[in-house]
């Protein structure tokens, strides 16, 4: 019986075109964290696709057009935009209020932002809905997005090469490799990217919302209600985000900083 070997061939090609999608790619500088990385979409693209998103989502949902809720959505995002500085300068910033009792928000790429009903009894106060608003507003500015998709695309490559390298292997055997090895893409790189993105939002948004005059320690203890609302997390290797305690020591970690952005907006407020 003639031994199957693996193809070297795909794997060359695939990590040429890897390569290729890496080194072409535009890169970004992260103003708030100076963090460096490749993007796989151009700011106009993802104003495009955010834009295509969001009037999508906001014409199949109902939207609330008025009332307390809609008013104090709006007052805090607007106090926010003005916090984001050159990161948020060029961004159509835009939120729309949706009647659901999920508890979420959301920005899309280029500033469009979806905040639904369900998350306002536990963000209960303006400072604690800056805190999620903040956040999600930090995703945007920080090109979240654009990176996450490079990121896939460059796993697709990388997959994609190895399945043709095992075309010669028996069939059960390269299922059975592929999905190891998919499994381990996803939780060795793609969800550990992720969470990494999470933090990174929770720290600039914690210096938005201290920017814009709201107190930065609201947001612990608006984590402290996500925690307690929750019906329980799947453990942070399995998960795309933080888990709440891990969210509530890093801002604790980072509140000095915080203060210190929150203490100036308080003197400039007062004319100090």
């Amino acid at each position: 019986m003639q031994r199957r070997h693996i193809k070297w061939f795909p794997l060359i090609i695939a990590a040429l075109f890897f390569g290729y999608q890496y080194f072409s790619s535009d890169k970004f500088v992260n103003p708030e964290t100076g963090r460096k990385s490749h993007v796989g979409l151009t700011t106009k693209q993802e104003a495009t696709l955010g834009l295509e998103s969001y009037q999508k989502i906001i014409g199949e949902q109902p939207v609330v057009n008025s009332g307390p809720e809609r008013d104090m959505v709006q007052r805090v995002m607007q106090r926010l935009v003005r916090s984001t500085g050159a990161a948020g300068k060029d961004f159509d910033w835009q939120v729309s209020v949706v009647q659901s009792q999920q508890v979420n928000a959301f920005c899309l790429p280029g500033g469009k932002m979806v905040v639904y009903t369900g998350i306002l009894p536990v963000a209960n106060s303006e400072a604690s809905l800056a805190t999620v608003l903040g956040h999600e507003m930090a995703h945007a500015t920080s090109r979240h997005g654009a990176q996450r998709v490079l990121e896939q695309n460059l796993t697709q490559t990388a997959m994609v090469g190895i399945a043709g390298s095992m075309s010669d292997m028996d069939p059960q055997k390269q299922r059975a490799m592929l999905g190891a090895l998919g499994a381990g893409a996803q939780y060795g790189v793609l969800m550990p990217f992720s969470r990494n993105h999470e933090s990174e939002a929770d720290h600039i948004g914690l210096l938005y919302m201290a920017r814009a005059g709201y107190d930065p320690r609201e947001s612990i203890t608006f984590w402290q209600r996500m925690e307690q609302s929750s019906h329980g997390q799947p453990p942070e290797f399995a998960s795309d985000h933080p888990s709440h305690g891990t969210r509530i020591q890093q801002l604790k970690e980072w509140m000095p900083q915080a203060l210190e952005e929150y203490q100036k907006a308080q003197g400039q407020q007062t004319g100090g």
